[in-house]
This record gives structure tokens, C-alpha cells and sequence, in this order.
């Protein structure tokens, strides 16, 4: 079977990661794949924040799980020790399509690679509030930006989760 179709077919959201952070190698080649993803117009509006750093990471776990309403303790990003956040063009009509094809190219490279991730939402909450608006310019980011989601990233913690069954009557085949 053709090697990407074979990676379409069986990654899965991971919800547990080992602490170990993954190779940079590994975690620029995920990148690299994000800045390649199609997108409207060929505009590349999208930006990806490559977060490692212990500190910022509980920033967003933090403002993540204040959003979802979990207990305090909870990591809504399930112990990964990377999270690349996904940003577009707030005012881009292609915003959240081509920032959801970014998304789909990390998780993918990130399975080809043996590494784990899963896409974990809030982050258009996070960066309507002023805190997130003011890291961006502390990291040198201008322009209005939207959160389109966060790929958690890491090495898998136990075995890869079995497809659920596909529900039927997906597809509508006309000739």
C-alpha cells in the first residue's frame, strides 16, 4: 500500500505521551510539512509556534483547561511535550481552512514519523484574550491572528489505538 495512504488510514489521536521530548529533527521535518500544506490563493496565512519550553507549555495547559472547565491538575494536551500551535490571518477568509489543512499535515508527518499527536481545540479562545494577544508580540509576532488548534506532539505512551468501525452511509457516489 502506498505509504501515505497507509498513514491516512491508521494514525490515531494519541491521549497519553511518555515525558521524553521527541528529536528537533523530528519535531522541524513535522513542521516543514505544516509550511507545505494547501492553502487559498497560495496566501501561506498560516504561522506555527513550536512550543518546548516547560514554562510556556503550562501557560496553555493552564488557559486550555480554564477553558474547557476541567479540574485544576488536568493537561487537556495529555502530557506532550510539544505543542505546535497553529495561527491564521484573523481577517483571511481561507483562515480556518487552511489552518485546519496545516493541522492535518503535522498529525500526519507526526505518525510517519512514530510519534503520536492529536489536535486539541481552544486555541481561537486562547487568542481572543488579551494574554495570548500580548505573547504573540513578546514573541515578535505582528498582525491579528486567530487560534485554529494545537497539535500535541510526543512519543506514544502504550500502543496505538485501533480504528473505531467507520460509521456507513459517509459517501455518495453519483454517476
Amino acid at each position: 500500500m502506498n505509504e501515505v495512504i497507509k498513514a491516512m488510514l491508521e494514525r490515531r489521536s494519541i491521549r497519553k505521551f511518555k515525558k521524553e521530548l521527541p528529536k528537533r529533527e523530528d519535531i522541524e521535518t513535522i513542521l516543514e510539512t505544516g509550511l507545505y500544506a494547501a492553502n487559498g490563493k497560495g496566501r501561506q496565512a498560516t504561522l506555527t509556534v513550536a512550543i518546548t519550553n516547560p514554562a510556556l507549555r503550562a501557560r496553555f495547559v493552564e488557559a486550555n483547561r480554564k477553558i474547557g472547565g476541567w479540574a485544576e491538575g488536568f493537561d487537556p494536551f495529555y502530557g506532550a511535550p510539544v505543542i505546535l500551535l497553529v495561527l491564521a490571518e484573523k481577517d483571511w477568509g481561507n483562515a480556518v481552512y487552511d489552518g485546519s489543512l496545516v493541522m492535518g499535515n503535522l498529525m500526519l508527518a507526526a505518525h510517519a514519523l512514530g510519534l503520536g499527536s492529536i489536535w486539541i481545540n481552544r486555541a481561537r479562545e486562547e487568542f481572543e484574550q488579551p494574554e495570548f494577544i500580548a505573547l504573540l508580540k513578546e514573541l515578535g509576532v505582528s498582525g491579528k491572528w486567530i487560534g485554529i488548534g494545537h497539535c500535541a506532539v510526543g512519543y506514544i505512551e502504550g500502543e496505538l489505538p485501533k480504528a473505531a468501525p467507520r460509521k456507513p452511509g459517509r459517501v455518495l457516489w453519483v454517476e
